[in-house]
């Protein structure tokens, strides 16, 4: 018996064009990070513990006189061992659904199947990012962090200041903040349009009316602002382009398995490990909501 249309768009290939279509159409962390493919279940790879090298007084790097010895300069490296880890959901279609409802179902589950399993691969490399306990919460031990001495969410708060701030940590071990991501909550990106809209669009001449409108919200001080519901309140993280690496053992792929008679199940699955190379390229904020 030839399969239905409605079986036919839900197969194979066309499945998981879906499916990688769907994660396309969607922010995700992994875009902050550098993508490598590996095929091995657990990866062992190294920890910079600094950025650009430098001399310990009373050594100097210029000026040195005539056959003088060289300062020694010591690259630093940790090595760490992570391993692959798996992300995965389904669901199932009865037979009867399949032939009686809209296509329209079938797209809806695929969707929640991808952000089901989208949402925890970006859980995961958050976590990474900010050295997260079990629990979830940021526990920075590697990585630069600063408290803000008063809340963004507060009249007398100022994210231009911390923002600078945290660039001036960037540029401390030598690293570029251009181009680095401000990754906030939705209370966070609440607060920021808030502060510049009523706390300081009057001392910022058309700022607040026009720009804003413009979308330039979305690049602050050179930093390109992503809100994700995945990121913590209470804190603001600015990630480097070459912090992390996200090390995809198996890309978002997808499966559906018929059951003759009963209906088809609808499976997505993904498998990688992000690693956090360079972990004074991030830098952490918190105790932005007062």
């Amino acid at each position: 018996m030839a399969d239905s249309v409605e079986m036919q768009d839900i197969r194979g290939l066309d499945i998981d064009k879906a499916v990688k279509g769907l994660n396309e159409l969607d922010y995700t962390f992994k875009q902050d990070c550098t993508v490598t493919s590996t095929t091995a279940d657990h990866i062992r790879w190294y920890q910079e513990t600094f950025g650009t090298l430098t001399v310990t007084a009373p050594q100097v790097m210029a000026n040195i006189s005539p056959l003088s010895t060289f300062p020694t300069l010591e690259k630093s490296w940790e090595r760490q061992t992570s391993y692959m880890k798996k992300y995965a959901a389904e669901d199932f279609i009865s037979m009867e659904d399949i032939k009686s409802a809209d296509i329209d179902v079938i797209t809806r589950t695929l969707h929640a199947l991808v952000k089901a399993v989208q949402k925890q691969v970006d859980t995961r490399i958050y976590d990474v990012w900010t050295e997260a306990t079990t629990s979830g919460t940021p526990n920075p031990t590697n990585i630069q962090t600063f408290a803000v001495t008063q809340g963004w969410n507060t009249t007398s708060g100022s994210i231009v200041y911390d923002l600078m701030h945290a660039k001036k940590l960037f540029r401390d071990y030598g690293y570029d903040p251009a181009g680095a991501s401000l990754i906030i909550n939705q209370i966070e990106e609440r607060d920021i349009v808030t502060w510049l809209i009523d706390y300081k669009g009057s001392s910022i001449p058309q700022y607040a009316s026009e720009k804003i409108k413009s979308g330039v919200i979305l690049n602050l001080l050179g930093f390109n602002i992503k809100v994700s519901p995945n990121a913590v309140t209470d804190y603001a993280l600015i990630v480097g382009p070459s912090a992390c690496t996200w090390k995809s053992h198996t890309p978002i792929s997808s499966k559906a398995i018929d059951e003759p008679g009963i209906g088809t199940r609808l499976r997505v699955w993904e498998l990688g490990e992000a690693i956090l190379n360079e972990p004074k390229n991030v830098v952490l904020i918190t105790n932005t909501t007062f």
